[in-house]
């Protein structure tokens, strides 16, 4: 099953950021969309300098609810919380 451009776009500049900022020893182009990122090196702390280059490279913040591991955690845990923070605003 092939990933829309778009994801595979934003799974390359995740990929990247982590590869810069998440300290992780192994090769970040390497892992597979779920590989645990935790178990490839990143560090909590290193994971604050992940989220922080996302911020900046997708010009969105994440909410207090979205500061836990679980978020940052893989290629695809990222990606999804990336898309939730992009889509428009609901309005009521």
């Amino acid at each position: 099953m092939r990933r829309p451009a778009d994801e595979s776009a934003m799974d390359d500049d995740i990929r990247q950021i982590v590869q810069e900022h998440g300290r992780v020893s192994d090769d970040v182009s390497a892992l597979g969309r779920d590989a645990d990122l935790y178990d490839a090196g990143m560090t909590s702390h290193a994971s604050v300098s992940v989220m922080l280059a996302l911020e900046d490279r997708f010009d969105v913040e994440f909410p207090e609810r979205m500061l836990v591991p679980s978020v940052f955690q893989s290629v695809a845990a990222i990606s999804s919380a990336l898309t939730e923070l992009r889509q428009p605003a609901r309005t009521s």
